[in-house]
């Protein structure tokens, strides 16, 4: 009798053993991640993020890279390796990089901490710990967490996060909305934590030369980007000795600085929403009706607020020369969105909010009457007025970006 007690007692203490060996509990793993957060010294990441808020899902390669205390550096490419936006942290503030268009803006902000985003690491651990009604789950060899989603976008409600069971390295996030819809997907190809940068990394003009560089070699050589990252030495600042950048290379803030040269028009408050609401435009009368300069190709919106309609189209020339094109909307609410492909634009300070718009990403200038501005593959918008509210005006400009995609 006392060697079958004896027996049970060892067979009880093995299936302990083994069943505390094959699963962890939420909580010992959130106590890790605060570990792994609070103890983060540089991260890169790259992956494929897909949107599926259009019509048909569209796929970018986003790559992050950070080093602490604060410096990140972002970059947002279209399926065709063509740059869109590269967006810096440093200790000047924050960058938003154009290379096609040779732009820049800089604002005084404390992004990410005021703007959550889905590829950054920061963001995703945050919202595991912060969420107490967290669920849980082990997935192969992986922990996944169910938790709410805190974004500038209020329609991603929830999101589910994919995290190596080893390294705690981010595997995949899915964020849906409140039907439980997936409007955003990323998928980590490749994660690695104390990455070591050199210090060109997170400069602002080492990365708008690279990222020019590269525009003009694509140019030259009629390709939209390159297919595979290269050793040579026009890779981005900051690669590792073991490994060169990608041709990937984006986020916002809400300065406190005033603008070193002139603000864009509409961003006043004081100056009024007239016809012509853009100084130095003057109607393109040499062109005929409805051309625009070559390869200029004006986009609608997709999205019309309820009761608005559109009243005309002008087609504008600028003071430099470029071409552009004017909608005016009236109805419930009265805006114009404006749209060029304008010559190379030098870096500016300007005061403002950055806004998510998805593909890319917007600046919000003005009080009384507000323009958000943009810019997508060459191209610059502006949509102006005194009566749209933020979230309709972003709706705008994402429906017009999905235009662009289709």
């Amino acid at each position: 009798m006392r060697r079958m007690k004896r027996a049970a007692a060892v067979v009880l203490c093995v299936a302990l053993i083994l069943a505390g060996c094959g699963s962890r509990s939420a909580e010992s793993v959130v106590k890790d991640l605060d570990g792994v957060l609070g103890g983060l010294k540089s991260y890169q990441g790259r992956g494929t993020m897909t949107l599926h808020t259009g019509q048909q899902p569209l796929q970018y390669q986003v790559e992050v890279w950070y080093k602490k205390p604060s410096y990140y550096r972002v970059a947002l490419t279209n399926a065709a390796k063509d740059i869109t936006q590269i967006v810096l942290r440093n200790d000047e503030g924050v960058f938003v990089l154009t290379p096609k268009l040779k732009k820049s803006f800089r604002f005084q902000s404390d992004w990410p901490q005021n703007q959550g985003q889905v590829y950054l690491y920061q963001t995703l651990v945050q919202s595991i710990l912060l969420d107490n009604s967290r669920q849980f789950t082990v997935d192969k060899d992986a922990y996944v967490f169910d938790v709410m989603a805190n974004y500038q976008n209020g329609s991603l409600a929830r999101q589910k996060i994919w995290l190596d069971q080893k390294t705690y390295a981010p595997r995949r996030v899915e964020v849906s909305d409140a039907n439980a819809n997936v409007l955003v997907e990323v998928t980590f190809d490749q994660f690695r934590f104390d990455v070591a940068f050199d210090d060109k990394a997170f400069d602002m003009a080492a990365n708008l030369g690279a990222a020019q560089q590269q525009e003009e070699k694509d140019k030259s050589t009629g390709a939209p980007g390159r297919d595979e990252p290269s050793s040579s030495d026009d890779a981005a600042p900051g690669d590792n000795p073991d490994e060169s950048a990608t041709d990937e290379v984006v986020p916002g803030g809400n300065p406190d600085e005033k603008a070193t040269d002139g603000a864009e028009p509409g961003d006043s408050a004081e100056e009024p929403a007239t016809d012509d609401a853009f100084a130095g435009d003057v109607p393109d009368e040499a062109a005929d009706a409805g051309e625009t300069a070559e390869d200029f190709v004006p986009m609608e919106p997709s999205y019309y607020p309820e009761g608005v309609a559109l009243k005309d189209i002008t087609d504008v020339t600028q003071a430099d020369g470029s071409k552009g094109v004017l909608m005016r909307f009236t109805g419930a609410y009265n805006y114009t969105l404006y749209q060029t492909k304008p010559k190379d634009i030098d870096a500016a300070l300007i005061p403002g909010v950055m806004l998510d718009l998805g593909h890319t990403w917007g600046l919000l200038t003005g009080d009384v009457q507000q323009t958000l501005t943009w810019t997508y593959q060459g191209y610059e918008y502006r949509l102006t007025s005194a009566e749209l509210p933020e979230s309709e005006m972003v709706k705008i400009a994402r429906s017009v970006l999905e235009e662009m995609e289709k």
